[in-house]
């Protein structure tokens, strides 16, 4: 049954709103209710490919890639719930000088963020991929500790761990509108009842 208040209601049960609530359960912020309008993971998370490279040329973007491999690392052993992690790594091409000048830049930003990224010449890129044909390749770059999930599996993880921690998660709970107080917003509307909470995340 939807309780009538929560210190922090989550709106959408994609990755985002459940790393949310993941996070604020393992924080032990108490009251934290996520209300998903379908099922977890059916909005644009179920599309996602689950690439993750790390490399931004913003350093908290890369800094926060950095933290989600460590998280799908240990997610799955920390909560009993498979995220089809797997450490492949990403081999970048270059076919002219000018790219590989820029892979050069991004090796020396990715030092800079304590991130691994190797530059390789045309044999090493072969090496890597024996089935390329590698005739018209100068070169690469190549992160080892880039990777790829299942998006639905991470997400549906993430939901487990923070219904561990005691975050209350509704499926099949549309949201039909925020509520305000004096213009501020109080708390959201759904068919099975009104929801108060200091927090709204949308």
């Amino acid at each position: 049954m939807l309780p009538t208040e929560a210190k922090v209601v989550i709106v959408g049960g994609g990755i985002i709103g459940c790393s949310t609530a993941y996070h604020l359960g393992a924080l032990g912020v108490d009251g934290v209710v996520l209300l998903e309008r379908t099922k977890l993971t059916g909005g644009s998370t179920f599309h996602a490919a689950g690439l993750v490279g790390q490399l931004r040329s913003n350093a908290n973007v890369t800094r926060l890639l950095q933290y989600s491999v460590e998280l799908y690392q240990e997610l799955e052993s920390t909560v009993g719930q498979a995220t089809g992690w797997k450490m492949s790594g990403c081999l970048r091409l270059a076919c002219n000088e000018e790219r590989m000048m820029d892979y050069r830049r991004q090796a020396t930003t990715a030092r800079s963020f304590g991130l691994e990224l190797d530059i390789l010449d045309r044999h090493d890129c072969e090496s890597l991929c024996p089935l390329m044909d590698c005739s018209d390749v100068v070169g690469g770059c190549f992160t080892p500790s880039d990777g790829q999930v299942n998006p639905s599996d991470v997400t549906l993880a993430l939901a487990k761990g923070a219904r561990q921690s005691g975050v209350l998660v509704f499926e099949e709970c549309p949201v039909d509108a925020v509520l305000t107080d004096d213009s501020r917003v109080c708390g959201v509307q759904t068919p099975f009842g009104s929801l108060r909470a200091n927090v709204v995340v949308n």
